[in-house]
């Protein structure tokens, strides 16, 4: 697919990984690229979704607007985010198939998976169990969508791809510990300890969990190559296949900033899902994706962006 010639729709274009998404399609030369604002256009409403495909006429439409967060968001919010993440795709995809657009990218997620998956992750495992409790009404809401994009493709012949992407981090990402995922939290509770002179740093859980991560750069380079060439009625897992405790992430971060203080486990907070760990070789067999940066690299590169974005800010201030 030559995506030069193509009209792109991106829902959450202004989001983390919408605005690498917009980035990788800009590089491919694509020059229309659509990216509205929840302001303008409501996807929980139906008449919102109509209006928003009517105004902009895609070619693709790739759905990344989501309400998400860390397990602390998760357990405050669970049923705003069931209800938003499932209405907002629901009504996307219905309106993209009256559309008759092209190909619909939809974004779904690890958390999808049963609590006990075995390890790595295979897609045909997606229906074994139940997924963990503490982010269970979202990565159901997510798997729903995953059903809508089969039953169309069976009933309509509608072209609908679901990748189930893993934990992203990267520049951009949001650093708010009320609401921040695992990575950002920890970039930021390490380097405010070191600046205050902390003797310790609190982590929720008992650190035995793991957890697999994708740079947002490599995400976005997926949803790219998931536009050209994906097709595949089944979901397709995207991410590194690295493997990592929270223990040991937590360690590296520390490791990395500068912080030489304890790391205590909180037992008191919920360690969330056991392990996870994906198999990512449909990706790389249907979309030719492997990931490019590595967990390393890519946490220098946040933190880099991170200690600017706080310097730019001062300044500013």
């Amino acid at each position: 697919m030559d995506l030069k010639q193509k009209s792109v729709l991106i829902t959450g274009g202004a989001g983390f990984l919408g605005r690498h998404v917009l980035n990788a399609f800009r590089k491919e030369g694509c020059k229309n690229v659509i990216a509205p604002r929840r302001n303008e256009f409501d996807l929980t409403e139906t008449t919102s979704a109509r209006r928003l495909l009517a105004q902009s006429r895609p070619d693709l439409v790739v759905h990344l607007a989501a309400v998400c967060g860390g397990i602390g968001a998760n357990l405050r919010f669970p049923g705003t985010f069931f209800y938003q993440n499932l209405a907002m795709g629901i009504h996307l995809i219905e309106e993209c198939r009256k559309a008759r657009i092209e190909k619909t990218i939809i974004i779904g997620t690890v958390c999808s998976y049963p609590k006990f998956t075995p390890t790595p992750f295979r897609e045909s495992d997606l229906w074994n169990g139940y997924p963990e409790e503490t982010n269970a009404p979202y990565g159901l809401a997510k798997k729903m969508l995953g059903v809508q994009l089969q039953a169309y493709r069976q009933e309509f012949g509608f072209v609908g791809v679901q990748l189930l992407l893993v934990n992203l981090f990267g520049p951009g990402d949001n650093f708010d510990l009320n609401t921040s995922h695992v990575i950002p939290a920890l970039i930021r509770k390490c380097i405010e300890a070191r600046e205050r002179g902390n003797e310790e740093i609190h982590v929720w859980g008992s650190g035995r969990p793991t957890r697999e991560f994708l740079y947002v750069e490599d995400a976005a380079r997926a949803v790219i190559l998931a536009t050209q060439h994906g097709n595949s009625p089944e979901p397709i897992n995207i991410g590194s296949g690295e493997e990592i405790s929270i223990a040991d992430l937590a360690r590296l971060i520390a490791s990395k900033v500068g912080f030489r203080g304890r790391i205590r486990f909180d037992l008191r907070h919920p360690d969330g899902q056991p392990r996870r760990c994906l198999d990512v070789s449909q990706a790389k067999e249907i979309l030719g994706f492997t990931a490019a940066t590595s967990l390393s690299e890519g946490l220098d590169r946040t933190i880099d962006w991170y200690l600017s974005s706080r310097e730019c800010l001062r300044v500013a201030a």
